[in-house]
C-alpha cells in the first residue's frame, strides 16, 4: 500500500526557499496541501494556488495525513514537534510526520520514539540540491525511519526528488546529511580558493571553469556556485546562518563519536567570520568574499 492524491491530506510547515518549492509539487501533484509558517505572508502564493492555510502546527496536524516540515534550526524542529500545540500532541493516529530538516540525529531519535508513542509514523528525511534541486524537483532526499513508512511515502518524496535513498533507522536520515555538510563544507573552501587564485593570477575565472569543472575537481559547487560567484551573486540558495548551525551539529555528533574533523572545524571558524561581517543570511558563495578580501588586502 501506498500514498495517493486522491485520499491524501499532505501538511507542509514552512513555505520558505525549499518548503515554498515543496509544496507547489505537491500541489501540482493533485494534493490537497494545508500550510502553516510563521510568516503568513510567505505562503501567499501557495495559497493562491489553491493550498489551504492553518494557525498553528497543531491545527495543521489535525487536518492532515502526512505533515512534512521544513524549518531552520534543532530548535524550531523541536518547538514544532514536541510543543503544547505542536504536531505530536494533535497528529491523528496514524499520520505520517516526516522532518526534511537538516537538524539532530539525536533529536530525530527523539521524536521517533515519542511519535511511536502516540502510533505515528515518523521519519527524518533532510535532502541536499538547493534552491535549484527544490524548484526542478531534483533534491537528494536521504530517509531514516522505520522501512514500511518510508515504502509507503515513497510516491511523495518522487514528486520533490530524484535521488531517493532508506538509509536505516531513526536519526541516519540526518546522519547521512552530516556526510553530505562535511564534504561540502572543504569542497566550499576550495572552489574560493580557486577562483581567488584564477583572478589573482591574471586568468578569467569563467574560463578557467570550463576547464576545471568536468576533470578530477569537478563538484556540484563548482558548477552551481562557481558561476554566482563569478557573477556576484550572493543571494542564498542555501543561507550561511543554516551551513554554521549543520557545521555545529556535525562537529557535537562526530565529538560524541570521538571523530575529528578538522577540515570541518576550519570552514566552520572561516563561515562564523563571515556571518560576524554582516553575511549570515547571503548564501553559502559567500564564503569568497573573505578569502578574496585577504587575498588583495596582502597586496
Amino acid at each position: 500500500m501506498s500514498i495517493n492524491p486522491a485520499q491524501t491530506v499532505v501538511g507542509l510547515v514552512g513555505t520558505g526557499v525549499m518548503g515554498k518549492s515543496m509544496a507547489g509539487h505537491f500541489i501540482q501533484a493533485g494534493y490537497k496541501v494545508q500550510l502553516y509558517n510563521r510568516t503568513k505572508s510567505k505562503a501567499q502564493e501557495l495559497l493562491g494556488q489553491g493550498a489551504e492555510w492553518q494557525d498553528s502546527p497543531g491545527l495543521l496536524a489535525q487536518q492532515c495525513d502526512v505533515i512534512i516540515t521544513m524549518v531552520g534550526f534543532p530548535s524550531d524542529v523541536e518547538e514544532i514537534y514536541l510543543g503544547d500545540n505542536g504536531l505530536l500532541r494533535n497528529a491523528k493516529p496514524g499520520s505520517y510526520i516526516i522532518d526534511m530538516t537538516t537538524s539532530s540525529p539525536k533529536l530525530a531519535k527523539q521524536i521517533y520514539e515519542e511519535a511511536l508513542s502516540r502510533q505515528l509514523y515518523s521519519l527524518d528525511a533532510p535532502v541536499s540540491g538547493g534552491d535549484v534541486g527544490a524548484k526542478e524537483a531534483r533534491l537528494s532526499i536521504m530517509v531514516g525511519g522505520s522501512r514500511e513508512a518510508f515504502d509507503y511515502v515513497l510516491p511523495l518524496f518522487q514528486k520533490i526528488g530524484t535521488n531517493i535513498v532508506y538509509q536505516g533507522e531513526a536519526g541516519a536520515g540526518q546522519h547521512t546529511k552530516m556526510c553530505n555538510q562535511i564534504a561540502i563544507a572543504s569542497n566550499m573552501m576550495g572552489v574560493v580558493e580557486a577562483l581567488v587564485y584564477a583572478k589573482k593570477s591574471g586568468l578569467d575565472p569563467s574560463t578557467v571553469l570550463k576547464s576545471i569543472e568536468s576533470g578530477a575537481a569537478g563538484s556540484w559547487s563548482l558548477s552551481n556556485l562557481a558561476p554566482r560567484i563569478i557573477a556576484g551573486n550572493f543571494a542564498p540558495g542555501f543561507y550561511v546562518k543554516h551551513f554554521i548551525k549543520d557545521m555545529k551539529i556535525a562537529l557535537q555528533s562526530a565529538e560524541e563519536m570521538n571523530v575529528e574533523l578538522p577540515g570541518l572545524a576550519l570552514a566552520k571558524s572561516l563561515y562564523e567570520q563571515l556571518a560576524a561581517s554582516g553575511e549570515e543570511d547571503s548564501g553559502t558563495q559567500a564564503l569568497y568574499k573573505i578569502i578574496n578580501n585577504r587575498a588583495y588586502s596582502h597586496g
